[in-house]
């Protein structure tokens, strides 16, 4: 029986399980096609102790992230959210040459080279080489390595200490995470800021964001469980605020125990937000495979009508969480034969499991899908717009989360 990767106390409570699936980022090049892919358990389990909800089969880190699809600078609407978050860091911290500036899992340099534009010094942590070096030719000094507290320790002995550390969307991927929370106590200066953001929990009950679990998303996080994580290692989350991105996240700046900054009154506000939804208590989380098992079968019922029609659908976004949609309904390249991204990195493959082949978007005026289904829900309104060229042979846009919709 495995264990809660916080509390250790074991795992007997099913969130969802949504089956054997290959790794959501694993693209699959075209000479592969046809061949079989490693399957893993992709189920999803809730601590009936600390309330964390995790998957419960760790597929090892460096099998997911030494060698990343994922390049951040190809999203528009994040480099814009990065910078902005560097603007209002800087001016609420009063951050200057002096100051360095840490980000986790730091990607292309996509977030740091606002900082560095500002004249302040940065340093990213980034396992994935391949990733790294592109921040590296922005200039964004850049250690490759996994962010724990034996990397913390080296770096500070190294002389560095944090004025900041930014962690975006990392918490989640990590499976060891008393290794991971406890090298920020070590790196961050004593009245030093960590700002973590993540998918909040809350969002996917509510939604049915069942898509956003695939296997490099160890754990699904609330405020209530990421406070007892840092409290666990001398942290204290002293302001929250809740974000649009990724379907709706949490932003919590987090400092030493004994720091100066004072509680915010969001803090307590959204602790009875999450409280009145009863993410307090093991009911709130027994209700959520069904309305999964909803979704898929509406889907289903969608591509089945589409292929009666003689309908031509095809997917926009060859996103992870598009990924995990597909393969828990089944759906294969006779269903959707094609999808497309901006990624250069991605086109010329085939989405892992359903191998669907992925062009570059310039191909959407060729194949003229009938419906184009955008995976990556959170940027339907960017990617709407950017592809409303469909309308012009009558196409239109899907979107499967929280339910079906044709627009």
């Amino acid at each position: 029986m495995s264990k809660c990767r916080f509390c250790h106390k074991p795992l007997t409570r099913s969130f969802v399980d949504l089956g054997l699936q290959p790794l959501a980022n694993s693209y699959v090049s075209m000479e592969k096609a046809g061949q079989p892919e490693p399957r893993y358990p992709l189920h999803a389990r809730v601590c009936e102790n600390c309330l964390l909800v995790q998957v419960d089969h760790d597929v090892p880190a460096e099998a997911i992230f030494s060698d990343y699809a994922y390049f951040s600078s190809y999203a528009t609407s994040w480099v814009e959210h990065a910078r902005r978050y560097a603007e209002s860091m800087t001016q609420r911290f009063g951050l200057d040459a002096q100051s360095l500036v840490v980000e986790v899992a730091s990607n292309d340099g996509y977030l740091l080279q606002h900082f560095k534009a500002a004249g302040i010094g940065v340093l990213g942590v980034e396992p994935a080489a391949n990733v790294a070096a592109a921040a590296l030719e922005k200039g964004i000094p850049s250690e490759v390595a996994f962010f724990n507290r034996e990397t913390a320790e080296r770096l500070h002995a190294a002389g560095k200490a944090a004025d900041l550390m930014t962690a975006n969307n990392v918490m989640a991927h990590v499976p060891e995470l008393n290794q991971f929370i406890s090298g920020f106590a070590v790196l961050l200066k004593p009245q030093g800021v960590l700002t973590v953001e993540f998918p909040h929990l809350l969002n996917l009950i509510e939604q049915v964001q069942f898509d956003t679990i695939y296997h490099e998303h160890y754990s699904y996080l609330s405020l209530l469980a990421a406070e007892k994580i840092f409290a666990a290692h001398g942290l204290r989350v002293f302001d929250v605020e809740e974000l649009s991105t990724h379907g709706g996240s949490l932003r919590l700046y987090v400092c030493h125990r004994g720091a100066d900054h004072v509680d915010t009154v969001g803090l307590a506000k959204l602790r009875k937000k999450e409280a009145a939804a009863g993410l307090d208590t093991l009911a709130a989380y027994d209700d959520f495979a069904p309305r999964v098992a909803t979704v898929r079968d509406e889907l289903r019922g969608f591509l089945v009508a589409a292929k009666t029609d003689g309908r031509k659908v095809c997917a926009y976004g060859a996103a992870a969480k598009g990924n995990t949609l597909l393969n828990y309904c089944g759906i294969m390249a006779q269903d959707i034969v094609a999808a497309y991204d901006k990624n250069p990195h991605k086109q010329r493959h085939l989405l892992p499991g359903s191998q669907i082949p992925i062009r570059a978007p310039e191909a959407i005026v060729e194949d003229r899908p009938d419906y184009l289904l955008i995976l990556p829900w959170n940027l339907k309104n960017e990617i709407a717009a950017e592809q409303s060229k469909i309308r012009d042979w009558n196409g239109h846009f899907v979107i499967a989360i929280p339910q079906m919709q044709i627009f």
